[in-house]
């Protein structure tokens, strides 16, 4: 679903995952800063949305979750996954109740499938699930904006910023009388900042909530039984997840970032040595330079230089090994 506002002076399409939005609108460093200041927005708007309405709603999306929404109170923000049997992860939502209804976002494409499989858990329960996606758009509004939220609107809230669910229709005007308007890569650039995985980006087939950091933000511990609970308890109770995360600080020298799925192995093996781990999203920062986010095997040394590609790569521990 192509934005509106790729129509904007200086807007550059994003590709990939992204496509549908504008990467920059031609300040990438610009409009970080604006971002991280509290101003601006981003649009969201080729992220999928959806919609869970009915009395059992939340007793229903709890059976089904990592997190615990049986009481959730109307305009509390979390975040919750969707797990394989095998306790991989499969789809991550973000979402909010207003006191009627379940809105939620999702990765740009995925709302169809999961809505496939929510709906075959329905059975007897008293919900309906919608795609809300072409009635309504996501925009972010960064931590610290005071920019005001139109009456009747949706917000999610939460640490970074809000996410509001704004009519579709509406998306235009909003931004020309609340921008100015950031890409996509900004708010990328300030995600890897901060850490925070993204599904389809710091996931794979095999991706387990522990080697993110999903755990507790994500993934609630003291909940009753969901779809690959049993791999939840006993990584966290008896081991160790195979894999980390972490964060990188990149050679400023190289003029190109490493993309996904770029190999990475120690620095002290070189480039033909051994892969160890894979970078996962790259980015450039308005103040820290050219950094990454990496799925890396739990063993690796925390203070081991590593070579993402044939780039020199420092790293931070984000997930513990």
């Amino acid at each position: 679903m192509k934005s509106p506002l790729l129509s904007l002076p200086g807007a550059v399409p994003a590709e990939g995952r992204d496509e549908g939005v504008a990467a920059h609108y031609g300040d990438l460093f610009r409009e970080q800063r604006a971002l991280a200041d509290g101003t601006g927005l981003v649009d969201l708007s080729h992220r999928g949305v959806i919609t869970v309405t009915g009395s059992d709603r939340l007793a229903w999306l709890h059976l089904l979750l990592t997190q615990h929404v049986s009481e959730l109170a109307p305009g509390q923000a979390t975040e919750a996954l969707i797990l394989t049997a095998h306790g991989h992860i499969e789809h991550a939502l973000y979402l909010v109740d207003d006191g009627e209804t379940v809105w939620a976002h999702v990765e740009p494409g995925t709302q169809g499938e999961l809505i496939a499989y929510l709906e075959s858990m329905k059975f007897f329960y008293r919900v309906e699930v919608a795609d809300r996606t072409e009635d309504f758009a996501v925009v972010h509004l960064p931590a610290g904006s005071i920019e005001e939220v139109p009456e009747g609107v949706t917000v999610l809230e939460a640490p970074h910023g809000r996410d509001l669910f704004l009519p579709r229709a509406d998306l235009e005007k909003y931004a020309a009388e609340h921008g100015p308007v950031a890409g996509v890569l900004a708010y990328e650039a300030l995600r890897v900042e901060a850490h925070r995985p993204r599904l389809g980006f710091e996931t794979d087939h095999r991706t387990i909530p522990h080697e993110l950091g999903w755990i507790g933000t994500a993934v609630h511990l003291q909940k009753g039984c969901y779809r690959g609970q049993e791999t939840v308890a006993r990584v966290q109770n008896l081991g160790k997840p195979p894999r980390r995360l972490v964060f990188l600080h990149l050679d400023g020298s190289d003029v190109l970032l490493p993309g996904h799925g770029t190999p990475v192995r120690l620095a002290s093996d070189g480039a033909e040595g051994r892969q160890l781990g894979f970078i996962t999203t790259s980015a450039r920062h308005h103040e820290l330079g050219p950094i990454a986010l990496a799925l890396v095997k739990r063993n690796v040394a925390v203070d081991a230089e590593l070579l993402a590609g044939d780039t020199a790569a420092a790293q931070e521990t984000v997930v513990e090994p």
